[in-house]
């Protein structure tokens, strides 16, 4: 078994005229929320063993907010422009090359990571968690069954899925 950690990027602020998207800053309840999930993930032992993180500046602050609280370097992330332009095939292709034994945390950008959560959430009431959406800074926890031997598929189920407000 693997696990993958998919969090949103926390609440960012709306883009200033002649900002690109990509540039886009956390606001001050991103910033708080990013904060808090980080010790609540060290508390809760959802301390991953890579992180792979969105080259937008949304989710690199995002990072940078919750490293702290994991007891984790914001130097031990790779950062990769994929997160910021992929479909969900795409974020799908992530977690199938870099799951292994271990924990991997993925922050990126909706609404792929919701598109993956819910091809996981095989439980009613996995769905209708997600069926309100993905929220800002929300975080799903996803156990891959890496022993089945076929690398063209996924196959695992959404453990947990948490918003802000959960924490």
């Amino acid at each position: 078994m693997s696990r993958v950690i998919l969090i949103r990027h926390a609440r960012a602020a709306w883009p200033l005229p002649g900002t690109r998207d990509f540039d886009r800053a956390l606001d001050e309840s991103g910033v708080a929320d990013a904060d808090t999930l980080g010790r609540k993930m060290l508390e809760r032992g959802l301390v991953p063993d890579r992180v792979i993180c969105s080259t937008a500046r949304r989710a690199r602050e995002t990072w940078a907010h919750m490293a702290p609280g994991l007891e984790m370097a914001e130097e031990n992330a790779a950062f990769t422009d994929h997160l910021y332009t992929a479909d969900t095939a795409g974020y799908a292709e992530t977690i199938r090359q870099n799951i292994g034994n271990g924990t991997i945390l993925i922050i990126g950008h909706n609404p792929m990571l919701e598109d993956v959560a819910m091809a996981f959430a095989g439980t009613q009431e996995a769905r209708a968690a997600l069926a309100r959406g993905f929220a800002a800074c929300g975080l799903a926890v996803i156990e891959i069954d890496t022993g089945t031997g076929d690398e063209a598929a996924l196959r695992g189920r959404l453990e947990t899925y948490l918003t802000p407000a959960d924490l």
